[in-house]
């Protein structure tokens, strides 16, 4: 009877693990991380967009993704990886640090400071102009400008 359980827990395990496995584009993209992550990797290096929600069927999830998706080019131009948890029972490493409540979109600089929250989705449009006006990337621009320039 106990075997028969558990295979039972495994076959359901398997058929669940698509849904809840981490929204991601290519594999090799670099941009949409899939799996647990740590703001701390990529600290000076990349800028996070958090994308939080309590099931990967939330149709703002579904739709941000959909947004961020169709604008990749625009997003590695300046640093963005996007990263995800559907999962809050799981309380991964995103959800202890930044603390969010059902669907939200985060912004996180550089430096490790969160930009922004949003409760709603994001287009890619307005994320990017936000992002535009942060002093790093401004000072990003300014140096492509000169080294397009020499």
């Amino acid at each position: 009877m106990t075997c028969q359980i558990r295979a039972l827990l495994a076959a359901a395990a398997l058929a669940l693990a698509p849904a809840m496995a981490p929204v991601t584009a290519a594999a090799d993209d670099g941009i949409f991380i899939e799996g647990p992550a740590e703001l701390a990797e990529f600290l000076w290096v990349k800028r996070p967009v958090v994308v939080f929600a309590d099931t990967p069927d939330d149709p703002r999830f579904m739709l941000q993704m959909d947004m961020l998706r169709d604008r990749p080019g625009a997003l590695a131009e300046r640093d963005v990886v996007v990263l995800t948890d559907t999962d809050p029972a799981a309380g991964g490493p995103l959800r202890k640090s930044l603390r969010p409540r059902g669907f939200s979109v985060v912004l996180v600089a550089k430096d490790g400071r969160v930009e922004l929250r949003k409760p709603a989705p994001w287009d890619v449009r307005e994320l990017t102009r936000v992002i535009d006006k942060l002093p790093l990337r401004q000072q990003e621009i300014r140096d492509a400008r000169r080294g397009g320039a020499g």
